[in-house]
């Protein structure tokens, strides 16, 4: 008769089965990971390699920007628009095309050309770079310019079939960016801890935590204590 379905079978039968043989000539022994002892086990050796000047350059400005902080000022170019919103963006000035006419349709761009345009009234749209360093946002900004870079844009006028898309995108920046102003203007940025930092923290967070059991314990003994006198006080003076 064989065997049952779904009832795993060994390939040897009990009987067959023989206990380990212990050879008491050879001892276990430890390994020891001293000098000429056993190879130490694989680690991982990513801390001593010798890394390039380059790398290295990079890695430590990375954790000098994660360590200091950052003031509201220059905080609040983090805050980016959305990649739908930003492709929208991105599409008007693409279709802004030059009409032979007295005054065409273009895209203003300057520090010095946008402010002016600001301080008249006339900047309808702002597109500011939101970051430099690392140069990301600027040649997005110039490839609408057909230059290499610009730090910022500005938009005074639109064509009337884009009139619709353009105010819902500035609807958009405007709850995003003009609405929110107070609040980005308050808040620092970046200030990370390294593990060490965070370690001691935690240290100390849980010193204060075990000082403040350790005075709720000793108030909740001197409670009992008082009350014992009272109530031997009493005892004694009714005798």
């Amino acid at each position: 008769m064989g065997p049952k379905r779904g009832v795993k079978t060994s390939c040897c039968s009990e009987e067959e089965k023989t206990e380990k043989v212990v050879n008491p000539l050879f001892e276990k022994r430890t390994k020891q990971f001293g000098i000429g002892g056993a190879l130490p086990p694989k680690r991982d050796l990513h801390r001593f390699v010798k890394w390039p000047k380059v790398v290295r350059i990079q890695r430590k400005k990375r954790i000098l920007k994660q360590r200091l902080k950052v003031p509201p000022a220059l905080n609040q170019f983090t805050k980016t628009l959305d990649k739908n919103l930003a492709t929208s963006l991105f599409k008007l000035p693409a279709q802004e095309k030059l009409l032979r006419q007295k005054k065409p349709i273009v895209v203003k761009y300057g520090l010095n050309h946008v402010t002016y345009l600001i301080e008249q009234n006339k900047a309808q749209l702002v597109v500011i770079a939101h970051d430099v360093d690392p140069i990301e946002g600027n040649p997005r900004l110039g490839a609408i310019l057909h230059k290499k870079t610009a730090a910022a844009l500005c938009l005074t006028t639109v064509k009337n079939e884009d009139k619709l898309e353009f105010s819902k995108i500035l609807e958009a920046i405007k709850a995003n960016f003009n609405d929110k102003y107070d609040e980005y203007r308050k808040k620092w940025g970046r200030w990370y801890h390294g593990l060490e930092i965070t370690g001691q923290d935690q240290g100390k967070g849980e010193a204060l935590s075990k000082g403040s059991r350790t005075e709720a314990e000793l108030g909740s003994i001197f409670q009992r204590e008082e009350s014992v006198l009272v109530i031997f006080f009493c005892f004694f003076w009714f005798f």
